[in-house]
């Protein structure tokens, strides 16, 4: 299980709390999208209650496989949306951070840059990890934004990566490694304070 390595450990900073999804969860992430064309390029986001059951399920799946921890996000304890570390790999010490969301009032807030600081604070310092990644389609200009803002590198595109509506997306990867952690870790507690 991912919880070997990484666990599933709760964080914590400031208003900012990441708990590990619990399937009770469901009916507060089923509540949070707004407008569904803000996450056009996010396949799997729940827009409504019965496909945050799914969306939990198959996290609580992905969890228990393995090969994904994901995280419900609150601020000021109310469920703002969720952040999951993927693709986790202890031997090479690699993981992915993605499957995010967030309501549309936290978006563009301290919550994102929050969440990845504690996220990317406890993959690097706590556990060890040497590199993290991130995935988006890449049309998606404001997740991209987002990404490259946290200190990751663009690392180029994956032509037809994988399966997208009725086509193919290619995916912008990201990628911080722990050399460049320091200056992100600093630039991401000067954007907070």
């Amino acid at each position: 299980m991912s919880d070997e390595w990484l666990g599933a450990p709760t964080l914590e900073r400031g208003r900012i709390l990441l708990r590990p999804l619990e399937s009770g969860d469901a009916e507060s992430l089923g509540g949070l999208v707004g407008d569904p064309a803000v996450f056009q390029w996010s396949p799997g986001v729940p827009l409504d209650v019965e496909d945050a059951r799914s969306f939990v399920a198959t996290a609580l799946d992905a969890r228990e496989a393995g090969t994904r921890t994901a995280f419900t996000v609150l601020r000021d304890g109310q469920i703002v949306g969720s952040t999951s570390y993927y693709e986790i790999n202890p031997t090479d010490r690699n993981v992915a951070v993605g499957h995010t969301f967030y309501t549309e009032s936290a978006q563009g807030t301290e919550v994102n840059p929050s969440a990845k600081l504690l996220l990317l604070t406890h993959a690097f310092e706590t556990c060890g990890a040497v590199r993290v990644v991130w995935h988006t389609h890449e049309n998606n200009v404001v997740s991209r934004a987002a990404i490259a803002k946290l200190g990751a590198r663009f690392e180029g595109l994956l032509r037809k990566q994988k399966r997208f509506g009725d086509g193919w997306r290619t995916t912008a990867q990201f990628a911080m490694t722990d050399d460049d952690w320091p200056e992100a870790k600093a630039r991401l507690l000067a954007r907070l304070s």
